[in-house]
């Protein structure tokens, strides 16, 4: 489990940073740009082959690629540079890269909805108009923090297989009975992924407001195909609200940033992303596909954010140089790099956190490699 989660890891960022990184070289190539090299992976380089006036490389570090265009850095004589470029072809290979992580991410989740499957929540006797249901099962969609449920173990994703030797089929009854066991403790019978275990906890005599007797969530949650023309609409839904909701929560995430000056929870690094990604792994394709739009997404709307060193940035760079009909190169290079440091220290202050809230999973993964 522990190198197919590795592998998985990999996977999926090298995918969402290529893909990128694909818009960038496609767009610049249409737009008659120079591209000197276009890599798979980043340097020391593994392995190169030049077609034409382009390297194409494959790097020894798998977590994306980079794409080499002449006249990047604003200086070039060459009439086919970036810096020479109309400001129509340069700005839409700038936004080139954003718009092919939103076009993988709706990519995905219509493979979801038409071939895959895709989780949906149900009730009894609800309309789920044309789709193919399966696997239906109780499941726990949401745990509240330092709840019973949290200090027991139970995580969003769990299959409640019986409580106390009891099925339950219906949310109802699993309350009624819940609650009917307060102070004294239930056990859970749960399945994660392939894995089933129990899990002891006591439910509170006196929930919070807003609070379950134990802090979790349950729903009946089914896989879900539907016909073609459906998958369509539904995934151009399901894509606007997943972008308006990541677009949203990450305002909210700069606000607390800049206002508190602490990072919020909700954010999470690479350490964080290789936990998530173990989890989904564990839970099945289909959920490993809606975590990889999700990520693609969110990986778009950060990109698109104007700010120095990222596409958005650049975007807004170029705006200017429009409006006042001149560049300003030293301003828009200094930025970049105050812009870049100022995100690679973000990235090691989230990194250091997540190390530390899953530092009891990475505790026992390494006593599995040793």
């Amino acid at each position: 489990m522990i190198a197919l989660t590795i592998i998985a890891f990999i996977f999926i960022l090298g995918l969402l940073v290529f893909v990128h990184e694909l818009g960038h070289f496609v767009m610049a190539k249409r737009a008659g740009m120079k591209i000197e090299e276009f890599g798979f992976g980043f340097p020391p380089r593994m392995v190169g082959v030049r077609h034409g006036e382009t390297m194409y490389s494959i790097n020894w570090i798998p977590l994306g690629g980079f794409v080499k265009i002449l006249g990047e850095d604003g200086v070039s004589s060459d009439p086919r540079a970036f810096a020479n470029g109309s400001f129509t072809r340069r700005l839409l290979v700038l936004f080139a890269g954003v718009g092919m992580n939103f076009v993988l991410g709706w990519l995905l989740l219509f493979i979801g909805f038409a071939l895959v499957g895709t989780p949906i929540e149900i009730e009894e006797g609800a309309n789920v108009g044309n789709a193919t249901l399966s696997e239906t099962k109780l499941s726990i969609i949401g745990v509240e923090p330092s709840s019973p449920a949290e200090r027991a173990g139970l995580k969003a994703g769990d299959v409640i297989l019986s409580v106390d030797g009891q099925r339950f089929t219906d949310i109802d009854s699993l309350i009624r009975y819940t609650k009917s066991r307060a102070g004294n403790d239930v056990i859970y019978q749960l399945q994660r992924g392939k894995d089933v275990f129990s899990r002891a906890a006591t439910p509170r005599i006196n929930p919070p407001a807003g609070g379950g007797a134990v802090g979790f969530a349950p729903a009946l949650i089914a896989v879900a195909k539907y016909p073609v023309l459906d998958s369509l609409k539904l995934s151009v839904v399901s894509f606007y609200y997943r972008f308006t909701g990541i677009f949203l929560a990450f305002g909210t995430l700069l606000s607390t940033l800049f206002s508190t000056g602490k990072i919020s929870a909700g954010l999470s690094g690479p350490v964080g992303i290789a936990v998530l990604t173990k989890d989904f792994l564990k839970l099945g394709l289909v959920y490993l596909i809606q975590f990889t739009a999700v990520l693609s997404i969110n990986l778009g709307v950060i990109n698109a954010f104007p700010f120095p060193a990222l596409d958005g940035g650049r975007i807004l760079f170029l705006i200017i140089e429009k409006i006042r009909g001149a560049k300003s190169l030293k301003i828009e290079r200094h930025a970049n790099v105050i812009g870049f440091l100022l995100l690679m220290l973000l990235m090691v202050a989230i990194t250091y956190r997540d190390i530390g809230r899953y530092s009891e999973q990475f505790k026992r993964l390494f006593e599995r490699i040793l």
